[in-house]
């Protein structure tokens, strides 16, 4: 399990326990932070689960494979380096106090 810390445009942080082999969105939308819709479920079809990633910890996660690039062009905000979708971050616990922010907008 790990301890991910979600952190809303407006500044407001929310941390929640994720089991391992969750995503981050579905931790998100299963705590009901504000600011992750995750419309497809997981399914790396839609861009409403747009993050970005502390910069720190970038190394700790896989890397991007096509099919997220690919999405993230479609996201309703700013696509950063740091951009990631959280559907497609699997929870552990090499990612225990990982630091989550959210964009303005999904959409």
């Amino acid at each position: 399990m790990a301890k991910i810390t979600y952190v809303e445009h407006n500044g407001h942080a929310t941390t929640v326990d994720v089991p391992d082999g969750w995503s981050l969105m579905q931790a998100a939308v299963t705590n009901a932070i504000p600011g992750i819709v995750g419309e497809c479920g997981g399914s790396r079809a839609c861009a409403t689960c747009h993050c970005y990633i502390d910069e720190a910890r970038l190394g700790d996660l896989p890397a991007p494979e096509e099919g997220e690039l690919a999405m993230l062009d479609m996201a309703a905000a700013e696509v950063r380096p740091a951009s990631r979708l959280s559907c497609q971050i699997k929870a552990s616990p090499a990612l225990d106090g990982l630091v989550v922010h959210l964009p303005e907008t999904q959409g």
